[in-house]
Parts: structure tokens; sequence; C-alpha cells
């Protein structure tokens, strides 16, 4: 049965520590080059992908004690929320453009775009920590891989003038925020038992 209440809160987290990602900015990139719809299909297949690793990674870690889950949770969100706030602007990275627009160019392009920037990234990572948090990784992933598709279809259709309205630096920091309370209630339910 998939809870609403844990997709919600998935969602949120997820989507707010994405949309400063350079993903979104390389999904923006691609969507002023690309058919917005071959775009989003490479990319959207991508983070689906990354999802199921995320999902199979912290459904493992449900095997543990719940102590120890939280407390790991717990750190590792303490840590995201610690590498938002200390993250740099990043120069947008250069992207290859395919030789034509073919959907298997262009949705080929976006994927392993994606495929190869998200792999061991924060919102992978925390993913794998909120699977292991709810034991609930349908809702979870759910959760997850709408909020990445979300992120992904704002770079790529509007991304330009979400950027002229909310500061970016505005975005990761309610991120932090948003982890460093996830961290701190789970460590706190590490220590309560």
């Amino acid at each position: 049965m998939i809870s609403f209440t844990v997709t919600a809160v998935v969602f949120g987290v997820v989507f707010l520590a994405e949309l400063p990602d350079k993903t979104a900015l390389a999904g923006l990139v691609l969507g002023t080059r690309y058919r917005a719809s071959y775009v989003f299909a490479g990319v959207a297949a991508a983070f689906a992908v990354h999802v199921a690793l995320a999902v199979a990674a912290g459904s493992v870690l449900t095997l543990l004690p719940q102590q120890i889950v939280s407390a790991l949770t717990g750190v590792l969100f303490l840590g995201g929320a610690a590498v938002l706030l200390m993250k740099k602007d990043e120069d947008d990275e250069e992207i290859r453009k395919p030789e034509n627009q073919s959907f298997w160019k262009v949705s080929g392009a976006g994927f392993m775009l994606i495929l190869v920037a998200e792999f061991g990234d924060l919102t992978q990572i925390m993913t794998a920590n909120l699977a292991a948090r709810y034991d609930d990784p349908l809702s979870v992933g759910i959760g997850a891989v709408l909020a990445l598709w979300a992120v992904a279809a704002i770079g790529i259709v509007g991304g330009k003038a979400l950027m002229r309205r909310v500061p970016l630096k505005l975005i990761t920091k309610v991120a932090a925020l948003v982890m460093l309370g996830l961290g701190a209630w789970s460590l706190w339910e590490a220590i309560v038992g």
C-alpha cells in the first residue's frame, strides 16, 4: 500500500535538494537546444534508474537494527545539509550537441548526461536514506522519481523564469534546513531508541 504522507515528504525533500543541482541546469541547457519532450524522455529514464538503485540500497539498510539505521541516516542527512550549505556556484558544464534532432539521439544524450552526472549524487544518497528511514520502498520510490521528474521538467521548460524569480541560494538554504531537521530528528530517534 502506498503511503501518501511518505510520498509527499520524500517528494518535498528530494525536490528541494535537486532544484539547485547542476542537472537542473543541464536540463535547462538541453531543453533550449532540443525538443523538450525528447530531452525529458531520456532524463526521466535516467532518474528512474537512479531511484531504483537508491531504493534498493536503502531497503538493504532496513535489515540493520532501527537505532543504527536512525544514526546512519541522521549523520548522512547532516552531511548532505553541510554539502548544500558549503556548495559553491559551479560553472555550467559544456554539453555536447547530438548530430541531429532524432528522438534516440536527443533522449540518449539526456539519459547519458543524467546517468553519469547523478551517480552517487546527494539526492540519490538521500533517497536511499529515506528508503531506510521509512521502510516503504514503493512510496519513497514514487515520491523521489516524481520529484526528480518535476525538477527536470522545470529545468527543461521553465528554468530561466524560475531562476529570475527565486534566488538559487535561497532554494539551496531551504533544502539544507529541511535536511538538517531530518538529520536531527533521525539522531534523536537513535538516541531515545
